[in-house]
């Protein structure tokens, strides 16, 4: 399984997943023609997608679902109340495909787990994205780590995990206290240290490559989140410590192989 966080953000978030020439989007933020750019360059066609996963409804997650799925004839696969939330953003699309939270189920070959995750949303979920005994936990926009998502991440190879913001920076930014409150709030968004903290909960022997993602370009800072997460990991085995790296706003991040 490989897989890309071709970007992330506030202003727009995918997640490319590619296993045995079968590929899927988690989310498509962007408009159509800046994701197929994105995913030009990694070299791969639009027309190699299976189908978009959807997390939960806001603009930065389903800007290009609707274009995408229109012109590439791609099931759109999400729960009732996301799809009902973001049908006015998405559209009219080929073939809609709907899950139930908490329940797995098999699409193109991948077996498929979304789990309720805290964020200010109708019905918003994760995934843990299986395939030939390697799977992909991905896990952005929640205000908090509940046993359950700690349970579904537990075990998997790879990791898509929020760090988004650095509370000082959120406290004396350019953000109205409202827009604050909401970040830090149990259905806001995760903090440096708290996502540092939960990758290292989550640090097992398999565990390959955490990318740390849905990183504030105006709360947080790259070589922080980095740093803050390094440290959490401080002293672990070696035979446990996972790869890092980033996600970013502006481009695409490392492919990742597991």
């Amino acid at each position: 399984m490989k897989f890309c966080v071709l970007g992330s953000g506030s202003r727009g978030n995918a997640t490319y997943i590619e296993s045995d020439s079968v590929a899927l989007l988690i989310d498509s933020g962007f408009s159509g023609v800046e994701l197929e750019r994105r995913l030009a360059a990694i070299d791969v066609s639009p027309a190699k997608l299976a189908g978009i996963l959807v997390t939960h409804e806001h603009t930065d997650h389903v800007r290009g679902v609707g274009i995408l799925a229109r012109k590439y004839k791609l099931p759109v696969i999400a729960n009732s109340g996301t799809f009902a939330a973001a049908q006015a953003k998405i559209g009219d699309v080929p073939h809609y495909q709907e899950f139930e939270t908490g329940r797995s189920f098999n699409f193109a070959g991948f077996a498929i787990h979304p789990f309720a995750v805290s964020h200010d949303s109708a019905e918003p979920v994760g995934f843990v994205v299986s395939r030939d005994s390697c799977s992909l936990g991905y896990c952005t926009d929640t205000g908090m780590v509940s046993r359950l998502i700690s349970h579904h991440l537990n075990g998997c190879h790879g990791l898509i995990i929020e760090s988004n913001h650095d509370p000082e920076m959120l406290r004396n930014g350019p953000y109205p206290l409202y827009l604050q409150q909401r970040i830090r709030s149990r259905t806001g968004h995760l903090a440096n240290k708290d996502a540092a903290s939960f990758v290292a909960e989550l640090c097992h022997e398999g565990l390959r490559h955490v990318v740390l993602a849905h990183i504030s370009e105006k709360n947080n800072d790259h070589a922080l989140v980095l740093d803050t997460a390094r440290t959490a990991l401080d002293g672990l085995a070696d035979s446990i410590m996972p790869g890092i790296s980033l996600s970013w706003q502006h481009r695409v991040g490392e492919v990742v192989i597991l």
